[in-house]
């Protein structure tokens, strides 16, 4: 089978998002072939390079999001006209909220509104596609004018109403960034049109060429979203105008309807993913949840051996953002200490990012300020009880020993989507407390004691209750890994979307059919895991030749498209 995998920001390049998953998939389904579709995120993820690709890996196209020549296309008086038509409906879509007005009875409005988006967006991409490129015309004054009338239209929404110029500038300039994916030359015969199978590895831009492939070519889009990216648009901007931030909201929940409605299964990597997926218009029958695969033997000698370096310290293991809320957990800590002077907490990670640098040098005045250095007691002068640490030092080699450094994990974070730094913890065979945030719970499954976030008292007794109980700490740790093992393995992972792929691709009408050197079509040629339509004890039609007479004998065999019979879509 051949699977075009298409990401945005992530495999294969070093910087990536997912690409430890991505990379573990492709190297466990060593019998497919794959063809990497990648939307680079700067110049600099380009510049670092990509991961070491297996053998399976016959090819990878790149393209970068970041930026856009302008590819130079001059519209005729027809292509301008196509333009404004399309543009201009996706503008009144985008303006009338995207169906999110529609009568939650019938849905006739929101039908009606969903199938004006998607046919605007494929007629854009035939646009790109018959002319050459899309970017100039995106960038015209004729878009903004378009986005102008809509606005300003009976049907449009009072936010739409309400937007300036300023406003109608921002909103194209995004427009153009994120429709940058129908200008590619990725889909031709030798491109997606010649994969059995598009999976793209997240929502948003990343799906609009698996899209792309299923409206020219037929060819069956799977996609899987470990976090949402309509709830990422919903979350971002928040300095925006209302009128930009209604409009774009529209369009990526337009897009995020438009892909869910023609992907043959979505995969969320948790529960919570798929209740978001749900609430914004995935069909359920269409969902099969997959949780993200980790690598277990990394932390195999600290999970079986479950030793402690300190049963008297907490240990909280991350990215430092504001995210995670590690001033609550400081809070927290000071009332631990009231009732169990003698414990630590070990704060171990790196700042992501400028925000994160920030962060990290506010949570270390803080802790200075709730602990300073003792003179006496149980700590040496100048021994403050918390530590911030990162991989690499002396005592903490690795991931590894950072989780066999306490006696309890603590996560304290106030947004969280899939807590991979719980799962290492389970692995390592760690008693847990978590704040009640994304899939925490899903998660953690009764392995570990979860509380409300941003309450420190709560997080407190939590984790003075484990530290005075070390056979319920071990029981919680002997729980968690052996459910890591069974959900979280990277084997499990892989075994999911391998028989994905084949239920998606044997469900799906062969797109070609080849042909022997007489013009017979071989109806055993097509990968073993297709289904063939029609009856097998009729003699097949002989196809008309699309160019002049049957090829004479000795001439190479090649592929037709192949009509999809009725009811099949």
């Amino acid at each position: 089978m051949r699977i075009g995998l298409i990401a945005e920001g992530g495999y294969p390049y070093v910087s990536g998002d997912a690409r430890l998953w991505c990379d573990r998939l492709v190297r466990g389904l060593d019998r497919h072939e794959f063809d990497i579709y990648a939307l680079s995120r700067s110049e600099r993820q380009e510049d670092e390079g990509w991961v070491p690709l297996p053998a399976q890996v016959s090819r990878v196209r790149t393209a970068p999001m970041w930026s856009a020549d302008d590819d130079g296309v001059v519209y005729g008086r027809r292509a301008r006209r196509r333009f404004a038509e399309h543009y201009g409906e996706l503008a009144d879509v985008l303006c009338a909220g995207g169906g999110s007005g529609a009568d939650e009875a019938s849905g006739e409005a929101s039908a009606t509104e969903a199938d004006r988006f998607g046919s605007a967006l494929y007629g854009l991409a035939e646009l790109a596609r018959d002319e050459g490129g899309l970017v100039g015309a995106l960038r015209s004054e004729a878009a903004v004018r378009a986005l102008e009338h809509a606005c300003r239209s009976r049907g449009a929404l009072r936010t739409a109403r309400e937007a300036r110029v300023p406003d109608l500038l921002a909103v194209a300039a995004h427009l153009e960034r994120a429709l940058r994916p129908l200008s590619l030359d990725w889909y031709e015969d030798d491109g997606l049109g010649a994969v059995d199978l598009c999976h793209a590895t997240s929502g948003g831009s990343a799906a609009l060429p698996g899209l792309l492939a299923h409206h020219f070519y037929g060819v069956p889009l799977l996609l899987t979203e470990y976090g949402v990216r309509l709830r990422t648009h919903y979350l971002a901007a928040p300095d925006s105008s209302s009128a930009v931030r209604s409009l774009l909201a529209a369009f990526h929940g337009a897009l995020a309807a438009e892909t869910y409605a023609r992907a043959a299964l979505v995969t969320p990597g948790n529960g919570h993913a798929r209740r978001w997926q749900e609430r914004c218009g995935a069909d359920r029958a269409k969902l099969r949840t997959v949780y993200p695969g980790m690598d277990a033997d990394r932390f195999a000698e600290v999970g079986e051996s479950a030793a402690c370096a300190d049963p008297d310290s907490l240990v909280w293991v991350g990215r430092v953002e504001p995210a995670k809320d590690l001033v609550s957990l400081l809070h927290a800590f000071a009332e631990v200490r009231k009732e169990e002077p003698k414990t630590r907490l070990r704060i171990v990670g790196t700042p992501a990012g400028p925000e994160g640098a920030a962060y990290l040098g506010h949570c270390r005045a803080l802790a200075a300020q709730l602990f300073p250095d003792e003179a006496e007691g149980p700590h040496r002068v100048g021994d403050n009880p918390v530590s911030f640490e990162e991989i690499g030092a002396p005592d903490i080699p690795n991931l590894a020993a950072a989780y066999a450094s306490g006696a309890v994990t603590v996560l304290s974070s106030v947004v969280e989507g899939f807590p991979i730094g719980l799962v290492e913890a389970m692995f390592c065979g760690r008693a847990t407390v978590s704040t009640d945030v994304g899939a925490v719970v899903e998660v953690i499954g009764g392995t570990g004691l979860v509380v409300p976030p941003r309450n420190p008292r709560a997080l407190a007794e939590a984790c003075v209750a484990l530290l005075r109980d070390p056979e319920r700490r071990e029981r919680l740790g002997a729980a968690a890994r052996a459910r890591a093992l069974e959900l979280f393995t990277v084997e499990q992972n892989v075994a999911a979307f391998h028989g994905i792929y084949l239920e998606v691709v044997s469900r799906t009408p062969v797109r070609r059919v080849i042909l022997d050197d007489t013009g017979e079509p071989l109806p055993f040629a097509v990968p073993a895991e297709a289904h063939v339509p029609g009856r097998w004890t009729e003699r097949p039609a002989r196809p008309t030749p699309r160019n002049g007479p049957p090829r004479p004998p000795g001439t190479p065999v090649r592929a037709t498209a192949m009509p999809t019979p009725e009811g099949a879509r």
